[in-house]
């Protein structure tokens, strides 16, 4: 199976939204094989926690702890890590949550270990079953944030 787009290659789940709100947009990383490599993204083009409003922040911090809860108990990733760049190519601000599995402890454990987990994934794990997993938990997490407010 290969859903990646005809205008880029390199998108392999162009519609694997979880949940738009007012302010932001929740997907599957559009590139990368990984089930749970998640993306807050700002509806508003800003590029900084600091332009946010009041409200956006409100939400912003509900819609972190509620995906963050859904990725623990509905699909068992224990742990993540949360980081986000003010210095990115992309023109509004995004959050990315990116789980750990078992299988990337090879790479370590510090910030330095994602780069190469990416490109090992992009590299291996382009594989139907693994395609299915990634969209079976966009599934599941949409069906846990169906109630969010």
């Amino acid at each position: 199976m290969n859903s990646k787009s005809k205008e880029n290659e390199d998108v392999l789940f162009p519609n694997e939204k979880i949940i738009v709100t007012k302010y932001f947009d929740v997907h599957q990383d559009w590139s990368v094989p990984i089930p749970g490599f998640f993306i807050i993204a700002s509806i508003r083009k800003i590029r900084s926690v600091a332009d946010f409003t009041d409200e956006e922040t409100r939400e912003f911090v509900k819609l972190v702890c509620a995906i963050r809860r859904g990725m623990k108990d509905k699909l068992k990733i224990k742990e993540v890590y949360l980081f986000q760049r003010e210095d990115t190519e992309h023109e509004n601000f995004h959050l990315w949550i990116f789980p750990r599995y078992k299988w990337m402890k090879k790479f370590g454990n510090k910030i330095e270990s994602v780069r190469p987990i990416i490109k090992y994934s992009k590299e291996n794990m382009e594989k139907d079953r693994i395609i299915q997993n990634v969209k079976k938990g966009v599934k599941q997490m949409k069906e846990y944030m169906k109630n969010f407010r």
